[in-house]
């Protein structure tokens, strides 16, 4: 359900970007837009793994590197039934993880220094299997190309305002280019709805992520246990290294302590206490 509902939203997130093409430049504009979106998702397909590690500096460690962390890698990954993926360590006090990677067969999993000093061994498990599970189906890659359409729409949008201000851009076929009504759908809903849809996305496949990685690690507990203490640092403790643009990839949103007052519908991330309600029905079901 969750994989029908995360479909129909990549689907109408694509349907923006067109019709906004559309909108801003007629039928060529729409095939423009299309074409875009299909070489920003080729893109994104094969390089978005190593463009975020690199954004955090991210190092790859061996079992002789850091054997606990690898081993516990190793053996939740034959618990999911995935191939074992690289895995990084970010130098950074603040708790905090995520996954990224095109397929399982290529994928990594990365992980602070903070959160292995903070959490016990069973909730550090629970966080690696909720990651696992990010990689398991694919929701780093369903995530950044959603992230990514969802950028170009707002480019477009913040392009139309100017040539709208400026007077430029304007076709005399005012059918094609879609008039008043185009602009005011391209500056102001477009990126509005686009960026509504990509919110949606990333909070439906969090909480998918954290039903499957309570299966995986089988204590929901110990994640939830988890969740409650980097999200208390994640409102406390700044990340310098976080961006917007990255931040719906980590297990709490890092930036969180300046987003907390905004409402649900425009958080990467469901709230933390609804996770954790959710994680605690899941840890009752399986006694």
């Amino acid at each position: 359900m969750n994989m029908l509902k995360t479909t129909i939203l990549m689907a109408l997130l694509t349907g923006i970007l067109v019709a906004v093409g559309g909108a801003f430049g007629g039928q060529n504009g729409a095939t423009i837009m299309l074409l875009i979106s299909f070489g920003m998702n080729f893109f994104t397909y094969w390089y978005s793994d190593s463009i975020v590690l690199k954004a955090y500096d991210a190092r790859e460690v061996t079992p002789t590197q850091a054997p606990d962390l690898y081993n516990m890698v190793e053996k939740l990954c034959a618990n999911a039934d995935l191939p074992m993926p690289k895995v990084y360590i970010i130098d950074t006090d603040v708790p905090n993880a995520f996954a990224t990677g095109r397929n399982p067969s290529h994928a990594a999993v990365a992980v602070t220094t903070g959160i292995m000093k903070t959490l016990q061994y069973d909730e550090l498990a629970g966080v690696v299997a909720h990651e696992l599970s990010h990689i398991k189906h694919r929701d780093t890659l369903i995530s950044t190309m959603a992230a990514s359409i969802a950028g170009v729409i707002s480019w477009i949008a913040t392009m139309a305002q100017w040539s709208a201000i400026f007077g430029m851009g304007r076709s005399n076929d005012e059918e094609d280019s879609g008039g008043t009504a185009g602009l005011l759908f391209t500056i102001i809903v477009a990126p509005l709805a686009a960026m509504l849809i990509q919110m949606a996305i990333s909070r439906s496949r969090e909480y998918e992520a954290d039903a499957s990685g309570g299966k995986i690690c089988g204590n929901p507990l110990a994640l939830a246990s988890a969740l409650e203490k980097i999200d208390y640092y994640a409102k406390n403790v700044v990340m310098r290294q976080a961006t917007p643009a990255t931040s719906h990839m980590f297990i709490i949103n890092p930036l969180a302590g300046s987003t907390e007052k905004i409402m649900n519908l425009f958080s990467t991330h469901p709230a933390t206490v609804q996770r954790i309600a959710k994680l605690k029905e899941q840890a009752k079901a399986l006694r």
